[in-house]
C-alpha cells in the first residue's frame, strides 16, 4: 500500500517487535484483524516481544490480563507503560524528591510502592507529574500552581503528550496534554520531560525490556505523531498501521523524514509475504 511508506509489507523478520496497544493490536475490547495470528507466529518463530502503552489509568498488570482475557497470553513483563516508566525515571533521577502526582491510583500506587515520597505541601513539593486524570479538578490545579509559581521549586513533567484518548465509536476523552496545558498556562512553566511515546525515555524502557539494540527491532503503531515518531527521532524502521489514529492522508502531509518505513492496512501485514 503506498503512502509514502513502502508499498509492500516488510520482505525480513525482525528479532525484536515494539508494539502500541490501542488501535494497533486491539480496539476497546475486540483484537483488531490480523491481530492474534500475527502475534502468535512471532512468538512461534522466537522473536522478542513489548507492548507500549501511553496511557497511565493501568499499570502492566491490568494490560497483561486484557490481553490475556482476548485470547493473547501476555506476562507482565512484556508490557512498558507510561506507569513503568515515570516511576523508573522519577527514581533514577530525582531520587528523595517530593512529587505531586496528578495521576489515578496505578500510578500513585506504582510510586508508593517504589519508595518515591509522595507530598500535597506546595511548601516541599519538588516534581508535579501531569498525567490523564479523569479526577483533575481546581484543588490539584492550585496545588501544582503554588508549587510551581508561589514557592518557585517545582519542576513541571508529563507520563505523555497525547491531547485525548481514543474511545470507540469515535469518541475521545481529554488527556495529559489538557492538564499540562492548563498547569503551563497558569504558571507560565514549561513541561520538561515527557516520559511517553515518542519520548528517548520509552524507547530505551522498550529496549531494555527487550533486551536488543534499536537497530534489531521494528516500531508498530497507528500514530504518527507518537509511534511513528518515536522510531524515525531514533532512526528505526517503523509500521503504521491504518486500523487507528492516523491515515494515508496524514502519512502524505508528513515530511518525508517522518514517514513511517511501511504503510499496512492491517497488522498482519508485517510478516513478508503477508
Amino acid at each position: 500500500m503506498s503512502a509514502g511508506g513502502s508499498p509492500h509489507p516488510p520482505e525480513k523478520l525482525y528479532e525484536g517487535y515494539i508494539f502500541d496497544l490501542d488501535g494497533t493490536i486491539y480496539l476497546g475490547d475486540e483484537l483488531l484483524p490480523g491481530a492474534k495470528e500475527l502475534v502468535e507466529r512471532l512468538r512461534e518463530l522466537g522473536r522478542r516481544l513489548v507492548f507500549l502503552s501511553n496511557n497511565p489509568t493501568r499499570d502492566p498488570a491490568m494490560y497483561a490480563g486484557k490481553l490475556t482475557r482476548l485470547g493473547l497470553p501476555t506476562p507482565e513483563r512484556e508490557i512498558v507503560n507510561t506507569v513503568v516508566t515515570m516511576t523508573r525515571w522519577l527514581v533514577e533521577n530525582r531520587p528523595g524528591a517530593a512529587v505531586f502526582p496528578i495521576a489515578e491510583e496505578p500510578l500513585r500506587r506504582a510510586l508508593r510502592e517504589a519508595g518515591v515520597h509522595l507530598s500535597e505541601n506546595p511548601e516541599e513539593i519538588e516534581v508535579v507529574v501531569a498525567s490523564y486524570d479523569r479526577t483533575f479538578d481546581y484543588r490539584k490545579l492550585r496545588i501544582a500552581f503554588d508549587a510551581i509559581w508561589y514557592h518557585g521549586r517545582a519542576e513541571l513533567v508529563t507520563t505523555n503528550p497525547d491531547r485525548y484518548c481514543p474511545l470507540p465509536g469515535g469518541r475521545g476523552e481529554p488527556d495529559a496534554a489538557a492538564i499540562v496545558a492548563a498547569i503551563e498556562a497558569s504558571t507560565g512553566a514549561r513541561c520538561t520531560l515527557n516520559a511517553g511515546k515518542p519520548s528517548r525515555v520509552m524507547l530505551e524502557a522498550a529496549l531494555d525490556a527487550l533486551g536488543l539494540e534499536q537497530g534489531e527491532c521494528l516500531v508498530v503503531g497507528d500514530r504518527l505523531y507518537t509511534d511513528i515518531k518515536m522510531a524515525t527521532d531514533a532512526g528505526m524502521d517503523s509500521a503504521l498501521v491504518l486500523t487507528g489514529d492516523s491515515g494515508i492522508e496524514d502519512v502524505q502531509r508528513a515530511p518525508e523524514h517522518e514517514r513511517p518505513t511501511y504503510v499496512l492496512d492491517r497488522i498482519d501485514r508485517l510478516l513478508p509475504g503477508g
